[in-house]
């Protein structure tokens, strides 16, 4: 039965609401403890006991980070790493382009620099020179350093690895294994194929964290000290909420621990970037994932690959300021360019048709730094697994976004071996192709068969799901604050949706080119702001605008909207519906 009986609201979706078990495990949670029912309806979801829902709502790092001796390798890759730095080795860090990269390679090159040790940057250009080490960069700089730490790439390499000849070489990765490993000192990945998978959540800044963590251990065994690695969990909470990892186990630690790091402003580069970004408030994830993340990515994207690790590890003010206003210039850029490419992508992928196993679409020149993007955009549109290729000739590259509950980044690897792909790789939510002109078509047949497997194309476009209904009343800063405390929210933890019932619109205003600002009443005491984004470019914008006094449900996520020193909730609106 459809939530509040809406079976299609204003923008065609279906609204569904918590199941029986979980309303029943939050009705027990909010007898057994003093909880709002709203925090106790997103435990419940979570699938959080009642007895354990205090300390859920404190995770704590000591008690969450795992051993990192239990991932394969990383003894041997830390005492490596340890041996360079004692003995004032020459050590290079290539990283790949992204977030995680830039966090990863930053990590080990902050941490380096409070030992002394001066380390070399190298992060491939995404065009020139595609993901991950080549054979002529690895023999460069190993031809120039005895040690090559490889960040967010490497666990395929194997030749241009053989290539490093004279340098010793360290892999720490999460991207899915293959069944052989690189011929390299260590290959610390909790992704590979003889691994348990208990820790395949990390990001690879969190496998680079955990290098440091057993290599302090290390240092204090040979009675020195170390880093504070407290410090660096900054950099570890943005990898992992702009790698979209899921915010469960130690990840919820590590992002909720490297918020407050972040907030204390110490790190050059991200105050820089933050105040570019225009951050008014406390870091949250949601500032990490959208405001700060795709300004790290936009230098790989469309411009200098290492921009963004080199903003992230630099301990100049000049500097960052610096680096921070070109991601922002090249960000804006990156806009530009998706736009242009998301419009043909989805106009391709809707003819095809949005139902499908696999949402695909693919274009001559189609920039390789944001197919990525758009691709997220097509899986959030048919909420499907989307693929989106570029051509340059005959070669094509292409970026894939799955939904939760099916591995992509298998598959992929999947149709790699099979002949379908000149390679392919990646990790369940994410993964990288490239593919030749006269293999496309069969190459995307093959992948919508094997997510078909997985179950993929049987949810509908159309389901929205609810946590349950507020009336405006209870939509305080304190209710807010108090679920923020569930957090924090991203992949695989969505931040809580609710249903607002019976509302009438007070004001509507159009804003910017598509963005609609409300005011909404129940009639009696309670008032609520909300804003839609993007409602212009759907059904929702016009019929909120010319509502004629009608009474509708509302539906989105609640935030805390500071302005002037002052707060007040607001309703990030993502859907209404007509009421009865």
């Amino acid at each position: 039965m459809a939530f509040l009986g809406v079976e299609q609201s204003l923008s065609g979706r279906r609204w569904v609401g918590p199941g029986v078990e979980v309303e029943r495990a939050a009705e027990m949670m909010v007898q057994q403890t003093d909880l709002p029912r709203a925090v106790c309806q997103v435990l419940a979801r979570r699938g959080v006991p009642a007895m354990e829902a205090t300390g859920f709502l404190e995770p704590r790092l000591k008690e969450l980070l795992p051993d990192p001796r239990l991932m394969k390798d990383m003894e041997q890759a830390a005492t490596r790493f340890l041996e360079a730095v004692r003995n004032r080795q020459r050590i290079a860090v290539f990283a790949d382009y992204d977030v995680d990269g830039g966090s990863s390679a930053a990590l080990l090159l902050v941490w380096l620099r409070q030992m002394g040790v001066q380390a070399t940057l190298y992060v491939p250009d995404r065009i020139d020179e595609g993901y991950g080490p080549n054979i002529p960069a690895m023999q460069e700089l190993a031809a120039a350093h005895d040690l090559i730490i490889c960040v967010d790439c490497g666990t395929l390499s194997h030749e241009p690895i053989a290539a490093a000849k004279g340098a010793d070489v360290i892999v720490l990765d999460h991207h899915l294994g293959g069944e052989t490993l690189p011929d390299c000192v260590a290959v610390v990945n909790p992704n590979r194929q003889d691994e348990s998978g208990d820790l395949g959540y990390f990001c690879a800044a969190a496998v680079v964290f955990l290098m440091l963590v057993e290599a302090g251990r290390q240092v204090r065994a040979a009675g020195a000290k170390g880093p504070d690695l407290m410090a660096l969990l900054d950099l570890v909470a943005l990898a992992t909420v702009a790698d979209v990892a899921p915010l469960i186990g130690a990840n919820r630690a590590l992002v909720r621990q490297g918020l407050k790091v972040m907030a204390r402003r110490q790190r050059p580069g991200l105050v820089a970037l933050s105040d570019v970004s225009r951050m008014d408030s406390a870091p949250s994830s949601y500032h990490l994932g959208f405001l700060l993340g795709p300004r790290v990515n936009a230098g790989g994207r469309i411009g200098q690959a290492d921009l963004g690790a080199r903003l992230l590890s630099t301990d100049s003010i000049t500097e960052a300021e610096a680096l921070s206003q070109r991601l922002d210039a090249l960000n804006t850029e990156r806009r530009e360019i998706e736009n242009a490419v998301r419009a043909a992508a989805l106009a391709q992928a809707e003819e095809r048709g949005l139902d499908a196993p696999l949402v695909w679409a693919a274009g001559e020149g189609w920039h390789p730094g944001v197919v990525g993007i758009v691709a997220s955009r097509l899986k959030e549109a048919a909420n499907r697994p989307a693929i989106v290729i570029g051509f340059d000739g005959d070669e094509g590259k292409g970026s894939g976004r799955s939904i939760s509950g099916v591995d992509l980044g298998a598959s992929i690897q999947r149709l790699a071996s099979e002949g379908l792909l000149v390679k392919g790789g990646g990790h369940k939510m994410a993964a990288g192709l490239t593919v030749m002109r006269d293999q496309l078509e069969p190459a995307m047949a093959r992948l919508s068969e094997l997510l078909a497997k997985q179950g993929a194309g049987q949810s509908g476009p159309a389901d929205l799901k609810l946590d349950g209904t507020l009336m405006p009343a209870a939509a305080t800063v304190d209710l807010i604050e108090q679920i923020e405390q569930a957090g924090p929210f991203g992949a695989g933890a969505p931040a809580p949706r609710y249903a607002l019932p019976d509302l009438q619109v007070r004001f509507a205003k159009r804003v910017g080119e598509t963005h609609l600002k409300l005011s909404l009443s129940d009639g009696m005491s309670g008032g609520l702001d909300a804003i839609a984004f993007g409602a212009f470019d759907g059904p929702l914008g016009d019929r909120l605008s010319n509502h004629g006094g009608a009474r509708f449900h509302f539906a989105g996520r609640l935030e805390v909207n500071s302005w002037g020193g002052r707060q007040s909730v607001q309703l990030r609106l993502e859907d209404a519906a007509e009421a009865g």
